[in-house]
């Protein structure tokens, strides 16, 4: 998931938010693996948190044989039965 939101009140409420579904890998990015459930929760969750005209958020759901590949320092990703955004 990446974002760009403009307030930095409602970046900084979104990214904590964002912290309790997965983890950041970048200063707007966050990974997460994630039961269907928790990704519909999370869909549901997102226009409550920006602002419609202003922000931006992009979720990408990997699923299958979806492959992420890692250089430098970052955390390992489990492989399970998850959906990974």
């Amino acid at each position: 998931m990446i974002y760009d939101i403009v307030s930095n009140k409602r970046r900084t409420a979104f990214a904590k938010k964002m912290e309790g579904y997965g983890f950041r890998v970048q200063k707007s990015a966050f990974e997460a693996m994630i039961s269907e459930k928790l990704y519909r929760q999370l869909l549901e969750e997102i226009p409550g948190a920006i602002h419609k005209g202003e922000d931006s958020v992009r979720v990408y759901r990997i699923i299958g044989q979806g492959e992420v590949t890692l250089f430098g320092a970052s955390e390992t990703i489990k492989d399970e039965e998850v959906i990974i955004i």
